[in-house]
């Protein structure tokens, strides 16, 4: 079995975690597979968006717990090896935030631990009305470190400590009133309303989304002033393109742009 598919169609790629047996778990094969597909589609000009899925009764219940236990049998109880997993994560959620396309989480049944962190790291995420969201490795005795850095830079914090000090989960209403995710939908009607958030991206020029993606989080971690002046740059910089001067005479005029389709 292919642990991650891709399919293609009106510039959208889907990758679907394909490991249902174990709840799409985040084991190194899997880490290794989306770091891989990214980075393809990074250098892909036909991709203007991507929508991130799982197979089976779950988006991703986090980390392979028997990846990780046998890890620990190794003489060193597992540090070295331990260390390359979370490692690998690391890298996989910065590359997603460092792609040029946006990516879209399409979350239905659970999103756990590592599957809330990848939730929290997309730039978008719709859920099925059912979805549960948590970072509950405190309730095996094992604090979700590594989820709190991306769920902490969605949520209010005091909502994220209790979230994993307590294992508590929130339903799909309670996310996207505290801003993890962007809407909801009814699970019959996940997929289409997904691609319909992906198509009204698609359609924007693509330069203009790449650049804006980009300075969205670059700026975000610089002062307001730091911030103001980079993203005047990034401004000057879009406005140079011929095909922004389209889309303004375009507007102008009252028509549609002539972007490439």
């Amino acid at each position: 079995m292919t642990i991650l598919t891709r399919d293609d169609d009106a510039h959208i790629a889907t990758l679907t975690m394909n490991a249902p047996d174990r709840l799409n778990a985040l084991s190194m094969a899997m880490l290794q597979a989306l770091h891989d597909a990214f980075d393809t589609i990074a250098a892909d000009d036909t991709i203007r968006v991507v929508i991130l899925r799982g197979a089976g009764r779950a988006f991703c219940a986090g980390h392979d717990l028997n990846e990780l236990r046998s890890l620990r049998a190794q003489p060193d109880k597992g540090a070295a090896g331990v260390k390359a997993l979370f490692d690998r994560c690391t890298a996989l959620m910065t590359r997603i935030q460092s792609l040029p396309q946006p990516v879209i989480a399409q979350v239905h049944g659970l999103a756990a631990a590592a599957g809330c962190q990848l939730v929290a790291t997309c730039d978008l995420a719709v859920a099925e009305d059912g979805a549960r969201f948590g970072v509950n490795g405190v309730n095996i005795g094992l604090f979700c470190s590594t989820p709190m850095v991306a769920l902490t830079r969605n949520i209010p914090t005091k909502l994220a400590f209790e979230m994993l000090t307590t294992g508590r989960f929130l339903l799909a209403s309670e996310a996207q009133h505290q801003g993890l995710i962007n809407r909801t939908a009814p699970a019959e009607e996940l997929g289409e309303d997904t691609r319909a958030l992906a198509q009204s991206i698609a359609q924007k020029l693509p330069a203009a989304v790449r650049i804006g993606k980009a300075a969205f989080y670059a700026q975000s971690h610089m002062t307001t002033a730091q911030a103001y002046a980079f993203t005047g740059d990034v401004m000057v910089e879009n406005m140079a393109l011929d095909a922004t001067a389209e889309g303004i005479d375009a507007f102008l005029t009252k028509r549609l742009p002539d972007w490439p389709t």
